[in-house]
């Protein structure tokens, strides 16, 4: 494990200091969940939560956040903006449990972890676990952590890559 994310960052070819990335195939699609990284990935998400001055901006086309958090009593002014968001993912809903009395309190528990899924027609998840120029033990952490939230015996493959570089398999039985 610790070999291969040397070598990823050794690999890296890239001019700029790239996201090393871990990719996964794993034994069935429509598998997803979400992971607590023990070191920061350099990817933050943008959480916003729903008021009046934001439902002005979105209403000018600024949308400029990942998650859109609202609480029961603004949903009815939310549903003229079904049609912008939608589409994008964003528009609160109970199932991804985005819609809460106490959006606050949500968004610091979000906002520290990382939502994952399998492709839509292929049983692969590729989550960033850091950046070219992160600590190698913070990386090793941070693919331990992901492939535990997966599921080691879920998983059949597993390749570390940086942006741009190689790919480099992992020996799952190291982990």
């Amino acid at each position: 494990l610790s070999k291969a994310i040397k070598l990823a960052q050794e690999t890296s070819i890239s001019k700029f200091n790239g996201a090393i990335e871990v990719h996964l195939v794993v034994k069935e699609s429509g598998l997803k969940g979400e992971v607590q990284f023990p070191h920061a990935t350099g990817k933050q998400t943008k959480i916003a939560i729903a008021n009046d001055a934001l439902l002005k901006k979105i209403t000018k086309g600024k949308i400029d956040f990942d998650v859109l958090l609202a609480t029961p009593a603004i949903m009815p002014k939310l549903t003229k903006y079904a049609k912008i968001l939608g589409p994008r993912g964003l528009m609160p809903n109970p199932k991804a449990g985005t819609i809460t009395e106490k959006p606050e309190e949500l968004a610091k528990k979000m906002a520290s972890k990382t939502q994952f899924k399998t492709e839509a027609k292929a049983p692969l998840i590729h989550l960033v676990i850091g950046k070219v120029d992160s600590k190698a033990n913070d990386l090793e952490a941070n693919l331990k952590a992901s492939i535990e939230a997966v599921g080691v015996n879920k998983i059949k493959k597993a390749v570390i890559t940086s942006t741009m570089g190689p790919g480099i398999k992992v020996d799952l039985a190291s982990v």
